[in-house]
C-alpha cells in the first residue's frame, strides 16, 4: 500500500449463524447482498465500472460463489491463493482487495466467503478436514486438524510453563465476550469445569475448545475516490457517510500445514506477519484499542496474544489468566478486555472459511465506537 492512496472498508453484511441446512452458496449469496446493501451499492451498477467480488475459495462444504464483475475481471491468480492456510484467507482476501483499489484502478471488490458445515454429517466433515491436512508421514491420527494443535499445545506448556486450565482459560473468555453480542451462537458463559469436563478430542483438547457451524460473510472495498463518490448520494450508508474503515496495514506469513517432528519457535508466523502489519501502519501495540486475534484452538490465541505485543513471549499464559480473573464478574467494560468482543471463532461460529471475516468487520465496528480509533 502506498501513501497517500488508501482502501477503505465500505460495508460488510454476515447471516445467520448455527445448523442452517442451506448451502455454502446461498449463504454467500446472502452474505453479498447484505454487505452491498450496508454500502449502498447494487452489484452490477452499470455506473461504476471495475466494481468486481470473489468467493476466498471453494468451501469445504462443497459449493461456491461464481465471481461476478461489472467490469474487467481480476487475474485468475487471485483465485489461486489456496496454500490450505485456511483460517488467514480472510486476512488475505481484505490486503489483496486493498492492493486491487489502491494499485489496480478497481473501484470496489467484494470479499465473501461461506460454509455449511455443521449441516454436514461429523463423519464427512472429518473426513474432509483430514483430507485437507494429512500428514503424509502418517504421524497425526485423526481428527488430524485438533490432534495438531493438541500436540502444539503440549509442546507449549512444556516449553513457558502454560497450565492446562490457562488453556482452558480461553474459551471461557470467549463465551463471556460472545453472550454480549446479540449474533453469537454461544448465549450461556462457559464455566472453566466445563471446558475441562468437555468430550476429550485430541490430546489437552475438549469439544468446548472445538467449533464449527454455518454462516456466511462479506465485506466491501473501496477506492478514496469511490467513496467520495458515494458520499454524495442520498443512499449512502452511514459507514460510507463517515468515511469507511481505512485499512493501514498489513502482513502475511506462512508456516508448515502440520506439526513437524520438531516443534520449535521457528515453525511459527504469526509474529513475522503482526511485525509486517506494524511496520506497514507505523504503529505500535500500545496505539491498539481493539485486537482481533485467530482462535480457532486455544493454542492459537494464547500465541497470538505474545505475538501481536499483549504480553512478552512466553507470558500469554499468566496474561490469560488475568484476563479470566478480571472478567469473573460478567459486568466488566468492553474496554478491560478489547481482544474478540463477539466472542471468536470459538463462541461466536466457525463456519470453517469465514470467522476471521467476522474478526474483521467487528474490528469495523470497534473503530466506530472509538470514534475514529485504530483497530487490529
Amino acid at each position: 500500500m502506498v501513501r497517500g492512496a488508501t482502501a477503505r472498508i465500505v460495508g460488510h453484511g454476515v447471516t445467520e449463524l448455527g445448523k442452517l441446512g442451506r448451502s455454502a452458496t446461498k449463504l454467500m449469496e446472502e452474505a453479498l447482498e447484505k454487505a452491498l446493501a450496508n454500502s449502498g451499492l447494487q452489484l452490477h451498477e452499470s455506473r461504476w465500472p471495475r466494481c468486481c467480488s470473489f468467493p476466498l475459495r471453494p468451501p469445504l462444504h462443497g459449493s461456491a460463489l461464481p465471481r461476478h464483475q461489472s467490469g474487467p475481471p481480476p487475474p485468475s491468480r487471485r483465485q489461486g491463493q489456496d496454500h490450505r492456510h485456511w483460517g488467514r484467507r480472510p486476512v488475505s482476501g481484505l490486503l489483496l482487495a486493498a492492493r486491487m483499489v489502491t494499485h489496480e484502478g478497481c473501484n470496489a471488490v467484494a470479499v465473501v466467503a461461506g460454509d455449511a458445515v455443521a449441516s454436514m454429517s461429523t463423519k464427512d466433515f472429518l473426513e474432509r478436514a483430514d483430507q485437507g491436512c494429512s500428514d503424509p508421514s502418517g504421524n497425526l491420527p485423526s481428527p488430524c486438524i485438533p490432534n495438531g494443535y493438541g500436540r502444539i499445545t503440549e509442546w507449549l506448556m512444556r516449553k513457558y510453563g502454560t497450565t492446562r486450565e490457562q488453556v482452558a482459560m480461553v474459551p471461557v473468555l470467549m463465551s463471556r465476550q460472545a453472550i454480549r453480542h446479540p449474533k453469537s451462537l454461544t448465549r450461556e458463559a462457559h464455566t472453566l469445569e466445563d471446558v475441562l469436563s468437555s468430550k476429550p478430542i485430541a490430546p489437552s483438547t475438549t469439544l468446548l475448545e472445538c467449533t464449527h457451524g454455518d454462516g456466511g460473510a462479506a465485506f466491501i472495498v473501496a477506492s478514496d475516490s469511490f467513496v467520495e463518490r458515494l458520499q454524495r448520494n442520498i443512499w449512502a450508508s452511514p459507514l460510507v457517510k463517515k468515511g469507511g474503515a481505512v485499512i493501514l496495514g498489513g502482513g502475511e506469513a506462512s508456516g508448515p500445514l502440520f506439526p513437524p517432528s520438531v516443534i520449535d519457535e521457528t515453525m511459527f508466523s504469526c509474529e513475522e506477519a503482526a511485525l509486517q502489519a506494524y511496520s506497514e501502519a507505523q504503529l505500535l501495540p500500545c496505539d491498539i484499542n481493539w485486537f482481533g486475534l485467530y482462535d480457532c484452538y486455544p493454542v492459537c490465541f494464547i500465541r497470538a496474544v505474545a505475538a501481536c505485543g499483549l504480553c512478552k513471549t512466553g507470558m500469554a499464559g499468566p496474561w490469560v489468566q488475568k484476563m479470566y480473573e478480571k472478567t469473573m464478574s460478567g459486568d466488566y467494560h468492553p474496554d478491560d478486555f478489547p481482544v474478540n468482543t463477539h466472542g471468536g471463532l470459538l463462541s461466536f461460529g466457525a463456519p470453517w472459511e469465514v470467522p476471521a471475516m467476522y474478526n474483521i468487520i467487528e474490528a469495523c465496528r470497534a473503530a466506530r465506537r472509538d470514534c475514529g480509533g485504530t483497530a487490529g
